[in-house]
Parts: structure tokens; sequence; C-alpha cells
């Protein structure tokens, strides 16, 4: 892969204000005062001939979690990867890499969220013992780690499942991969797990990682 031409100097630069380029809008869309920035048609034409994201949101498939929206962003803005109970695999490595040494993307942030189906469903199976069909037991066997440590610490909720397996992820990445890890230990990214709140909206931080770590 080669790197690809920026198109928008105005986009954070480092760890910290991409975190607060998130939490402001985040605090809009909380509030119903959402702006919708970086949406015309004057933005959609400025980068089309390159990116410059300022965060990469790898996330879960829930519909109700469209990073964008919850975090008030435009085109350009945010390098989304999404899989069901933002689960790692080869290809989610690659993806945040490519972001990381690519476009020198500065934050990369796990996103969890309240009532997953897919921890909800690691949960069910913890109990059971019984495994679902195809491809969703590989999802399974890769959350029940941290549905296992969530149970092990006293927590036996579906929701601590959750924030357990956002730290382990957030960890996972910089275990996984070295881009990443250099990127972090070199203070030019932090990687954080952050725990979403379906119905009011709210994003709370629970994890972090690098020199620069923001106030919870």
């Amino acid at each position: 892969m080669t790197p690809e031409t920026r198109s928008d100097n105005s986009s954070p630069r480092t760890p910290a204000a991409a975190w607060q380029r998130l939490r402001e809008g985040n605090a809009r869309f909380v509030a119903g005062e959402s702006l919708h920035p970086n949406q015309d048609a004057s933005r959609r034409q400025s980068v089309a001939a390159g990116q410059d994201p300022f965060a990469v949101i790898f996330g879960c498939s829930d519909s109700r979690l469209a990073a964008e929206i919850i975090f008030d962003l435009g085109l350009g803005d945010a390098f989304v990867v999404r899989t069901a109970g933002q689960v790692i695999d080869d290809a989610v490595l690659g993806s945040i890499e490519y972001a990381v040494a690519n476009l020198g993307t500065p934050l990369v942030m796990v996103l969890g969220h309240d009532s997953c189906g897919a921890v909800s469903a690691t949960h069910a199976t913890a109990r059971s013992g019984d495994m679902p069909r195809g491809f969703q037991r590989d999802l399974i066997e890769r959350i029940m780690p941290s549905v296992l440590d969530a149970r092990r610490h006293g927590e036996s909720d579906v929701n601590s499942a959750v924030v357990e397996h956002t730290k382990q992820t957030a960890s996972r990445l910089l275990e996984q991969s070295r881009i990443i890890n250099e990127a972090v230990s070199q203070g030019e990214v932090a990687v954080v797990g952050v725990f979403y709140h379906l119905e009011d909206g709210q994003a709370e931080l629970v994890h972090g990682h690098g020199t620069w770590l923001p106030a919870r």
C-alpha cells in the first residue's frame, strides 16, 4: 500500500486533539445539537483526492452504533472498522495498521456498547455450553476469554463483560501488531477503549494506552 494524499490540514494531528474532537462531537449528539460537519458538497469534493482521518474507530457492527453519528463526524473524519462484538482478525489488524502507518491517524478507539448481541450470545454459551452453528462460532470463541475473565472478577452481567472485552481488545491491538505498538510507544498514537450507552448516547472512556491518556 502507498500513502494517500492528505486533503484537510485542519484535521487533529495529536491523540489529545483527536480525543477532544470526538468528545465534543459526542456531547453535541447527546444534547441533540449535532452540527453534521463535513457533509456538504464542498467537503465531498475536497476529500475525493485523498483522506486524512484523525481517528480510527473499531466498533461493533450493531446497527445502533453508527460512529459518524455518535461523534457528529463527516466525510474523511474517521477510518471506521466494524465487526460483530468488535472481534479482531487479520483483516481488522491490517486495516488499523494501514490507517496508523499510511494515513498518520493519531487515535485508535475500540468502541463497545451495552446490550451487545455478540457478547450476550457468548454469555449464554458460557452458561449452557451450546455453541452456535457456522462462522458465528468463531465470534463466540474470540469473545469468550473476556466473558470468563469478567466472571472471575465477580462480574456476571453482560455489560460488565462488554467493558472487559473492550479493554482486552484494546490491549490485544498492541500485543498483536508491532506497527500499532511502536506508534504508541513513540507517543504518536493512543489506543482507547470506549463504552457506549445506547439509551442516553454517552460515550464513556474505560481504558487507554499511550504516553498521553485522556481524562475520564
